[in-house]
């Protein structure tokens, strides 16, 4: 297996179980406090910042560079989808404990949608 074929398989891996804890997370319905969102925000800006380190390493300083200019823009830009995902929420009264797990299957529903529209094109 080439190097170049390892890294795709670990990172499949990781991005899977990733994943898999990630839509596991809200088995039951509960309200997520300030405390556990600010603890899995770490989480996962921890989790991509080793994975730059990972790209330093093997790939250079460039495309290191490349990854954390896209990874701050789409983190800047997922800040307006919380005003609109609190708007719609609002409108339809959705309870605070069910918010989590509404919003993470919605997502999941809408890359399948997209994944197949995609490929058929």
């Amino acid at each position: 297996m080439s190097v170049q074929s390892g890294m795709w398989s670990a990172f499949g891996f990781l991005v899977i179980t990733m994943l898999a804890i990630d839509m596991g997370m809200n088995r039951t319905a509960h309200k997520v406090s300030f405390r556990q969102a600010l603890t899995w925000s770490m989480v996962w800006v921890s989790l991509a910042m080793v994975f730059n380190a990972g790209i330093y390493v093997f790939l250079g300083k460039t495309k290191a560079l490349e990854f954390i200019t896209g990874y701050i823009i789409e983190k800047s830009l997922s800040v307006d989808n919380l005003f609109v995902f609190i708007m719609i929420f609002s409108y339809f009264n959705i309870r605070c404990e069910h918010q989590a797990r509404i919003l993470k299957w919605g997502i999941a529903a809408r890359r399948q949608k997209a994944g197949k529209t995609d490929s058929s094109s």
